[in-house]
């Protein structure tokens, strides 16, 4: 956001100078040097990690509740992870399980049916925390007739960008661009289902391998959700269908939302919905990677995300919406926080992502 909306020495300036990118090659050299955080490196694991504790998800899921405030406090003494922080759940049962059980039934009544058809990137986090946002996307796109796959090669390698660990992004944009070229060759628009991964598609890999050919090929085949559902409904239109919701909507538009330079199309895809109540919210919400969990960093993350709170806090809306699913879920937290001080009580029981409030309006969710 730095290089996009404040930084003075950007283009047309003569020095071209990308500072965060600057930044992170500094991070690099600084790891390389004298080593990285060991926690959140083994934290940025998020494939092992999935797996391991999709195997045991009712165990590891009771043991992170902020409930079980011993065993809270033994895990932040060993893994630095803040005691306070409220954790994502794992499920036994995937996205890319659940796509597998459920057939594929696109709506042959939809203005879009046959025009278009799409890969779901299932997202290390949708995939094992929240498959819910991905059988909210495929409803979606199903209802509005396009013919959609589910595929996760793996990781889109944020984790590791967030850390400088540039080779490893390096190994997983080479390796899983070149798993996507099948599907870009039959004619498959890439679908991501969480900012950032889009972001990765979309920019920071080809900033990383500008030569490669299927980096270049999925940079220019990929849309964020939100994106895709707006575009649908410019270029083809909408089956009937969409009923008002009650409570309104509270929408943040996430940093690596905004990063891509789409315009918000999160607060675009719900104003669809008739009689839509939207308040956008646009700042950053204090969470980034492990920056918003870990014990030495959550109190700036909560410092920095306080107005996004208060502003959402004051709107009270029934649902609040995030294209990062770990910022709604911060966001909520930090609302919950505010009103035991103030009295206050909050509405919204959860973060969601938009394309989840969208499908109920449709009537394809309960």
């Amino acid at each position: 956001m730095c290089y996009m909306t404040k930084c003075p020495y950007v283009p047309p300036h003569e020095w071209n100078l990308d500072f965060p990118h600057l930044m992170l090659r500094a991070r690099m050299a600084e790891a390389k040097k004298h080593g990285g955080d060991f926690v959140a490196r083994e934290l940025g694991k998020m494939d092992r990690n999935g797996r391991l504790a999709a195997l045991a998800s009712p165990l590891v899921n009771a043991a992170s509740s902020r409930k079980r405030k011993g065993v809270r406090t033994l895990v932040e003494k060993v893994s630095g992870i803040d005691r306070d922080a409220e954790l994502p759940r794992f499920h036994t049962k995937t996205f890319v399980m659940a796509d597998r059980g459920d057939p594929v039934r696109p709506n042959e009544a939809a203005p879009a049916f046959g025009k278009r058809k799409a890969v779901l990137f299932a997202t290390c986090f949708v995939n094992y925390n929240k498959p819910s946002t991905g059988m909210a996307a495929r409803a979606v796109l199903n209802h509005l007739g396009v013919e959609t796959q589910v595929f996760y090669p793996g990781c889109c390698g944020m984790p590791q960008l967030e850390q400088a660990q540039l080779d490893q992004v390096s190994a997983k944009a080479l390796k899983i661009s070149a798993a996507f070229r099948p599907f870009i060759d039959q004619g498959y628009d890439v679908i991501t289902l969480t900012a950032s991964c889009g972001l990765m598609f979309k920019s920071e890999w080809k900033l990383i391998a500008p030569k490669d050919e299927n980096v270049d090929l999925l940079s220019r085949a990929t849309f964020d959700i939100d994106q895709y559902v707006v575009d649908i409904a410019r270029k083809e239109g909408l089956p009937p269908g969409l009923a008002p919701l009650d409570g309104g909507v509270s929408v943040h538009l996430a940093c690596h939302a905004r990063a891509q330079n789409i315009g918000p199309k999160a607060a675009e895809l719900l104003k669809l919905i008739p009689q839509a109540e939207i308040d956008v919210i646009e700042r950053c919400s204090g969470h980034g990677g492990t920056f918003g969990v870990l014990k030495k960093t959550r109190p700036l993350a909560n410092k920095v995300g306080k107005p996004v709170f208060r502003a959402a806090l004051k709107a009270n809306k029934k649902h609040i919406v995030s294209d990062c699913p770990l910022a709604a879920k911060h966001i909520v937290q930090g609302m919950n926080e505010l009103a035991a001080g103030s009295g206050d009580a909050v509405t919204a029981k959860s973060g969601e992502h938009p394309i989840e409030v969208f499908a109920r309006a449709y009537g394809l969710l309960p």
